[in-house]
């Protein structure tokens, strides 16, 4: 959704820091694992202790930052196959961390149908989020292309991140309940979408 012209914004904005940080000798993996360590503790700290409003805000600052490891490794010419292996994987942990801590905190919000539509909305986004990458990754490992869809990983963050920084504002629930029921549709079409890439793309190499 966010596509090219959204990676180009933090590309803009961060490029003279990751300049600065080549000079003080901070390599691209150190800033993957600080990133993902950050994002865990603060989703531990803050959102699944219901404390939504700060922890987006927090978390949105780390996720846009998220590129500065990638950055700095073109500034510094240190690009590498396990950089980008650690990256991807990480963002995994990461992932689970933001989406896990806040399914934990639905569990204490009062009875209603919002509350259940949030635990299974947020089950499913946990599930389809995850499963999203690994079918790239799979069908990669076969020599076959299974890439698009509808809710790429920044476009699953960034809406949940919004509902729920809202509703921890004073927002009403429901703005994160149609947060996360959209994002459960999407990341279910885009595991569907890639899916029937990757099985295209299989029939092609028979014939």
């Amino acid at each position: 959704m966010l596509g090219e012209h959204g990676r180009n914004i933090p590309r803009t904005f961060f490029t003279p820091l990751a300049k600065l940080l080549a000079k003080l000798g901070v390599t691209p993996n150190l800033i993957t694992v600080v990133g993902t360590v950050a994002t865990i503790l603060v989703s531990v700290l803050f959102l699944a202790t219901g404390h939504w409003g700060i922890g987006a805000l927090v978390l949105a600052f780390v996720l846009f930052a998220d590129s500065l490891d990638g950055i700095l490794a073109r500034v510094t010419g240190k690009s590498s196959d396990f950089g980008a292996f650690l990256d991807s994987s990480l963002d995994r942990l990461g992932d689970g961390a933001v989406f896990g801590s806040l399914l934990y905190s639905f569990v204490f919000l009062p009875d209603s149908w919002m509350k259940q539509a949030l635990v299974i909305s947020g089950i499913i986004t946990l599930v389809a989020g995850a499963t999203v990458p690994y079918v790239r990754a799979k069908a990669e490992a076969f020599g076959v292309r299974a890439q698009g869809g509808i809710a790429e990983r920044t476009d699953r963050l960034l809406i949940v991140l919004l509902g729920c920084g809202l509703v921890g504002f004073g927002a009403p629930l429901w703005v994160a309940c149609v947060a996360f029921l959209w994002v459960a549709f999407a990341s279910s079409v885009t595991v569907l979408y890639r899916l029937w890439s990757a099985y295209q793309g299989f029939n092609a190499k028979v014939k």
